[in-house]
Formats: C-alpha cells, structure tokens, sequence
C-alpha cells in the first residue's frame, strides 16, 4: 500500500490529473489540501464523474467538484474507534485531522482490515441471436466470438473477477448449450456461474424475473457483448454513494448535422452555424439494480431495461446516470468485431 501523502491533490489540480492519480493508485480517493496540508475537501471517482455530466471540462479545477464538507475525525483515538466509525458509515477512507484542521493522516479501510468479500452477483445477458453479425452467428453465439484467444464473454467474466466480483449468472437462449458446456459452473475460471434459460425473448429486464434466489444486495446487469474497461467497484461504490435504487452507466455520443443551422425570430435570421456538433449521453447496457427493483419486473414477459428504469423513476425511485470515460465498444456489427479485435493488439486504450 502506498503513502496516503501520494494521493494529496492542490485546488488547482486538474480533473483530468485528479482522475490520473485516482486511477493510478489502488486507494481510488483524493484529499485536497493547501500549502500548509490544511484539509479543504475531498474527491473520489464519484465526484468527478458527477462534474462529468454536468459538463465541466477536464481542464477544470479539482475545486468545482471537490466534497467541501468530508466526514472526518480528530487524530489520537484508538484504532477500533476509527473502524467502528467506518463500518457505521460504509467508509473506505477517513481523513484525521488536527484541531485546527490540518490533515494529519488519512486511515484506509484495508489498514484496518475492513475490506470484505464482494457478493454482489453479475447478470450476463448472452441469449441473443446476433443477427447484425451473420454470417458469423449462423454457427456461433455472439457472446462467444473470439475477441483475441478467447470469448468475448469470457473477457467480461475475467474484468469483473480482477474487481473481487465472482458470483454471475448468464441469461442464455440461443445456441445455449455451446455456451453452458464452454463454462459449467466457472470453476475453471475461479468463478461461479449459474444460469437462467429464457424459452422465449424476455428482455434486458424481463429475464431478470427467471432468478431462482433474489438477490440480498445491489447487483449489476450488462449486455454480454460489450468489450470495456470500467472500474466495476466504482461503479458500485457510486451507486451506494448516491444512495440509488438503479444506476445506468452512460456514455457520450457526438453527431453532426452536415448543413448550416440557422436561428430565426419571425421573419428575422439571427445567425448560421455551419455544421454543429451535438452531445448526449446515451445508455451504455451495463446497469446497477437494488433488489427491489425486481418487484416491477413482470413474470415471464418482454421487458427491456429503459422500461423499468422508466417505470422506477415514476415511482420517484432515485435514479443515477454514471458517466463512463473508460474505454467502451458495443460489438454490434461486423465492422465493430473487426475494430474490438485490433483494439485488443492495442491492449483496449
């Protein structure tokens, strides 16, 4: 474990530095201190993915998006004291300060040996029949295309497991034994896997009504053939920090309109821009739900995920947006397989 020194930032530090330090260390957390190490706030991978979608520019101060008012504590109480107030409050960090607040040292979770085995199960939706992709699913299922050596399911498997996360199950359907004999049980993987087997089209959501066990905690869903390099424990951490009952990554998508685009008042044109380019965040399937989420999804019907996030925010459900910034590829077309293979040569940057 490194110095918790190495993870002290400056208010004029950059996102985009901020979010290199964050990423480069294996504590995901920054504190924001002066000149003198006086505590002024704190950052985690939450917050910048929070001035993300509000659309700050990485070249911004880590100031506009730093957490001015941290839980923290007074240095000189035991150890057991510092833990028992981490567990209370699901802390991975606590900064200790003096009186006059000045940052003493920061206490990390695995230092007091608060860190637990992650339950939390993985969803894998690989029943599709991939027809954007034939010829090639004519004799295989999309999600065990060969990107590099191995499957493109088995990818996903192996970047969840190198986050603690073990426990999956995959929704299968077409060519379904081709999938179950590759895996089994995942034992082989250092994983286990068990599955659902949908006899008719469910859904992104709909298949989440065969689970034989609720699950007791937040679980994720994803698409079985997206290629990504997400931090899956930050995903899950910013949906406890936002306290939602569903979060949905999203990703940036820009298009241009190819003419000029003119604003009128009446009669009056008020200026040409030729040419604009436009931003949205659109849904990158890959999802976080509590398990009450579950309970709006319809037994056995056609249900796809847009609709229970529809219905939970109806609800007044509190619902998330995580901004992802890390490497995504939908593996849609033939052309996309082509580029997730040369991605890969490239090591997916």
């Amino acid at each position: 474990m490194k110095s918790w020194k190495d993870v002290l930032v400056q208010p004029k530090t950059t996102i985009l530095e901020a979010m290199r330090l964050i990423d480069a260390t294996t504590m995901q957390f920054a504190a924001v201190v002066d000149d003198n190490l006086f505590l002024l706030g704190t950052v985690t991978d939450g917050d910048i993915r929070r001035g993300i979608l509000k659309g700050l520019s990485l070249d911004t101060a880590i100031s506009e998006v730093m957490n001015t008012s941290p839980i923290c504590e007074k240095e000189g109480k035991r150890s057991n004291y510092y833990k028992k107030k981490m567990r209370e409050r699901k802390l991975k960090q606590l900064p200790l300060i003096s009186s006059t607040n000045q940052l003493q040292r920061i206490v990390f979770s695995d230092e007091l040996e608060l860190t637990s085995k992650k339950v939390n199960k993985v969803v894998l939706m690989v029943g599709g029949l991939g027809t954007r992709l034939r010829p090639l699913t004519d004799t295989i299922p999309k999600p065990m295309l060969n990107v590099g050596s191995k499957p493109i399911v088995e990818t996903i498997i192996e970047s969840f497991k190198n986050y603690g996360f073990t426990n999956f199950v995959l929704s299968v359907n077409y060519k379904k034994e081709m999938i179950m004999d590759y895996f089994q049980d995942g034992a082989h993987l250092g994983v286990n896997i068990e599955y659902i087997e949908e006899t008719k089209r469910l859904g992104t959501a709909g298949a989440l009504s065969l689970l034989s066990e609720k699950p007791l905690e937040p679980f994720f869903v994803m698409n079985g053939d997206l290629l990504t390099k997400i931090n899956f424990e930050q995903l899950l951490d910013f949906h406890y920090e936002t306290n939602s009952a569903a979060t949905m990554c999203v990703r940036e998508y820009e298009y241009q309109i190819p003419y000029g685009v003119i604003e009128t008042e009446n009669h009056q044109l008020l200026s040409i821009i030729e040419k604009p380019v436009h931003k949205s965040f659109v849904n990158a399937g890959i999802y976080v739900l509590n398990p009450g989420a579950l309970e709006l999804v319809p037994n056995e019907e056609f249900y796809d995920m847009p609709e229970l996030y529809k219905k939970l925010m109806a609800k007044q459900e509190k619902v998330s947006a995580f901004p992802l910034r890390e490497y995504w590829l939908d593996i849609g077309r033939l052309d996309d397989y082509e580029k997730a293979n040369g991605d890969f040569k490239e090591g997916f940057k």
